[in-house]
């Protein structure tokens, strides 16, 4: 049973981003590694969920962790930013072959419940109910209604809606639907897609 969060949580990787899903259920952003100093559109996303709902950065406790974390925290206003550390545990992924150049665990090496108690240490919000989660009206069907996903034209107009919202344009059709879920309220969403689809409200 995963426990939902109101803060955006930044992690490194895509493996980070697993061993956090199985103990949370919160937005999930990954900086690819140092993927962040060469994107100045996932900085930008950053800030934009940074404001709306909080950030919790939970990097690993190496040095290359640090620099992403620093990174983070001078891009972004210090009220907006939560630091959560994970301890540092001498070990070995067991999906690598050889252990970190520090010889360090990451994020995707620690057990859940590490994750967690990392997390409550930095200030994590836990939503208690339903009544304090936001209503999640973007879905994968909503998506495809709205021709934003599985349709000819599809991915153009993604790309347009991504532009649009000064957001990556990258995303996945999943990451799309939780971050606009976010930012936006289905009137505003419905007034950006009517935009760039040139329609009338």
């Amino acid at each position: 049973m995963t426990i939902a969060i109101k803060e955006a949580v930044v992690v490194e990787g895509k493996y980070d981003a697993i061993r956090l899903r199985s103990v949370v259920d919160a937005t999930i952003v990954e900086t690819d590694g140092f993927g962040i100093f060469r994107q100045p559109d996932k900085l930008l996303l950053l800030r934009k969920l940074a404001e709306a709902q909080g950030l919790l950065v939970l990097t690993d406790s190496d040095s290359a962790g640090f620099v992403i974390r620093d990174r983070i925290s001078g891009a972004l206003p210090k009220e907006w930013v939560k630091h959560a550390y994970i301890p540092e545990i001498t070990g070995k992924e067991r999906r690598k072959k050889e252990p970190s150049k520090e010889g360090l665990l990451g994020v995707e090496g620690v057990d859940g419940e590490t994750v967690l108690a990392a997390l409550w240490r930095a200030g994590a919000t836990a939503l208690d109910g339903e009544a304090e989660q936001p209503t999640a009206y973007l879905t994968k069907a909503r998506l495809y209604e709205d021709g934003l996903s599985g349709k000819e034209d599809s991915a153009r107009l993604r790309v347009a809606l991504l532009k649009k919202l000064s957001l990556p344009t990258k995303l996945s059709a999943n990451r799309l639907i939780e971050v606009l879920n976010v930012l936006l309220t289905e009137e505003q969403y419905r007034a950006v897609l009517c935009e760039i689809k040139g329609e009338s409200v």
